[in-house]
């Protein structure tokens, strides 16, 4: 992952080994030669992602200096690449942060145990009453129908059947390392809480859209507490789409690695254009345009 732009963008090489200076072992490594089992690890998944979405975007910006964004957007993970490409938070901080979130969330986890699972074919309403029956929670609202919903293993294994029973497409338990976006991470909300204290967070230089109210936002210190809230609140990102449309923005790229957002906004909102930028051989179909980076 990202072992491309670390070999064929200085810009990208600098972000890896300043990362790797940062969180003092080698994520580098991890992103290109894994193994597997730690590269999924909650520990080192969030610190990789966030680190080869930054690449990415330094390689895209070394290719095309003027290019910045209009409005940024980013599902979980994702809004800590947003804030930085934003120029709200600097890479170093957003690196320290995650770090920190991502060893509370798996700490929380082991504490708590719980999973996660996506239901295909239902409404959100519909959901909503599945997980209050089943005991769990709505973790993420992705499209009109598709929804994640959070827990105990116990309660997501009872929200499976009961979705199926309900005429679900499909209902999906899906590998994750806990209960995100659920009250399961409360703990790992108060330790990113506290970090957030000592970081400095600017106003973003265009229009941001955070999970938890997907209504843009851009006072410093609402950012911080949204940042926090995020852990244990429910992913936005259908009405996320709607603000974003409502800006009369058609155009995105989505920076870093894999493809979802792609196919997630383009359920949401039909007429918009996505563009992957995750792979250096992207550059191949991307051409210079005023675009909105949504990541």
């Amino acid at each position: 992952m990202g072992k491309d732009f670390f070999a064929q963008s200085p810009a990208a090489h600098q972000i890896y080994k300043r990362a790797d200076e940062i969180l003092g072992y080698s994520i580098s490594q991890i992103c290109f030669s894994g193994p597997d089992a730690e590269l999924t690890r909650t520990l080192y998944a969030q610190t990789s992602i966030l680190v080869t979405s930054l690449a990415a975007l330094a390689a895209l910006r070394e290719k095309f200096p003027s290019l910045r964004p209009s409005l940024v957007a980013g599902l979980s993970l994702g809004e800590f690449t947003a804030l930085v490409s934003a120029e709200a938070i600097s890479f170093e901080d957003a690196l320290k942060l995650v770090q920190i979130r991502a060893e509370a969330m798996e700490s929380a986890a082991h504490k708590s145990p719980g999973t996660m699972a996506s239901v295909m074919g239902l409404d959100l309403d519909h959901c909503r009453a599945i997980a209050q029956e089943a005991g769990c929670e709505v973790a993420n609202l992705n499209t009109p129908d598709q929804t994640v919903l959070s827990g105990t293993v116990a309660s997501i294994e009872k929200a499976c059947r009961i979705a199926e029973a309900n005429g679900a497409k499909r209902a999906l338990p899906l590998k994750v390392g806990g209960a995100f976006h659920s009250s399961l991470m409360g703990e790992a909300k108060a330790r990113l809480e506290s970090a957030l204290k000592d970081t400095v967070i600017r106003e973003p230089k265009c229009t941001f859209i955070p999970n938890v109210t997907a209504q843009k936002v851009s006072a410093p210190e609402e950012i911080r507490a949204l940042l926090a809230r995020q852990l244990t609140s429910s992913v936005q990102w259908v009405q996320t789409m709607v603000s974003a449309q409502q800006t009369g923005i058609t155009t995105y790229l989505e920076i870093g690695p894999g493809k979802i957002l792609k196919g997630l906004a383009r359920k949401c909102q039909p007429s918009f254009e996505v563009i992957s930028f995750g792979a250096v051989a992207d550059f191949n179909g991307l051409a210079q345009r005023n675009c909105s980076v949504t990541i």
